[in-house]
């Protein structure tokens, strides 16, 4: 399996030449969804090759302008390719009305329907489940309602041993079964336990999303381990008060909320467009 993240988008409020507003394609699992949409997404996306019709299930964080500004747009261009197959919008009750009060003034309409999933408040919420993959949806601290996103695979099948395929005539339908954790009983009567049967899968992968948001404490209530941690990094520890006073994140506030977390990996972005180098945020996640 694998766990891409395309960034479309790593700047905050305002956009930069050759950086954009806050949006990423993220594939897991051969699932694909487009988190947050800033202003110049689609043109990111063609630039990046990514098919439209791949984009089915669409994550907002929160209405501030630079992490939605693109959505309508990018709905209007499907509707111009003739699409037809539903959306999925994951987002902030308020973003429906804003969509359908734009439409009106507009007098537009899409070929295709939407299909809004409300934000709630109250801690960890399934978002989106199918046979391989999950999407929870968990609160930020933001100055306005905020969440972050954890993607993450379900527990992989185990893998049948070689050996064993050779040992016993096992029927094709039951080494799904086995695969699963099912014991084998052979021709004679005994009883093979799964374990001398098969080997673990590859781990799932996981992948946590954390854009605009002051350090949480208690972030490991959500998830713990992640593969990958995308986590905020607004600015450096020369502006920590102005992070303070906007609800943002320093780069060495980043790493340390990857600590605590014990992610594996950590991804900065929504850099503050005073910093046209961002050595100096690496740096001091790195320390």
């Amino acid at each position: 399996m694998e766990l891409e993240i395309c960034i479309l988008g790593s700047s905050s409020a305002l956009p930069m030449v050759g950086r954009n507003p806050s949006a990423q394609f993220i594939t897991l699992a051969n699932r694909h969804f487009l988190v947050d949409c800033g202003e110049g997404t689609q043109v990111q996306i063609r630039r990046n090759r990514i098919g439209f019709g791949r984009i089915n299930h669409i994550f907002i964080s929160h209405l501030h302008g630079d992490h939605f500004f693109g959505l309508l747009p990018l709905l209007s261009t499907m509707h111009l390719l003739d699409r037809n197959k539903e959306v999925h919008i994951y987002c902030p009750e308020s973003l429906k009305e804003i969509i359908q009060v734009q439409m009106k003034c507009s007098e537009a309409r899409f070929r295709f329907p939407i299909h809004y999933h409300f934000l709630n408040r109250e801690g960890k919420q399934l978002l989106y489940e199918d046979g391989k993959v999950q999407v929870h949806a968990f609160p930020l601290k933001h100055s306005i309602a905020c969440w972050g996103f954890l993607f993450s695979e379900k527990k992989r099948e185990r893998n049948i041993r070689k050996e064993v395929l050779k040992q016993y005539s096992i029927p094709v339908p039951e080494i799904r079964q086995i695969k699963q954790g099912a014991d084998w009983t052979d021709e004679e009567g005994n009883l093979i336990p799964n374990h001398n049967l098969t080997a673990p899968g590859p781990p799932e992968l996981s992948y946590a999303y954390c854009t605009d948001t002051a350090p949480l404490k208690n972030l490991d209530a959500f998830f713990t381990a992640p593969d990958l941690l995308y986590h905020e990094s607004t600015f450096t520890e020369a502006h920590a008060e102005r992070a303070k006073q906007t609800n943002h994140s320093t780069a060495r506030q980043a790493a340390a909320v990857a600590a605590s977390v014990n992610a594996r990996h950590l991804l900065l972005g929504h850099y503050s467009t005073r910093y046209l180098e961002l050595n100096e945020l690496h740096k001091e996640a790195k320390s």
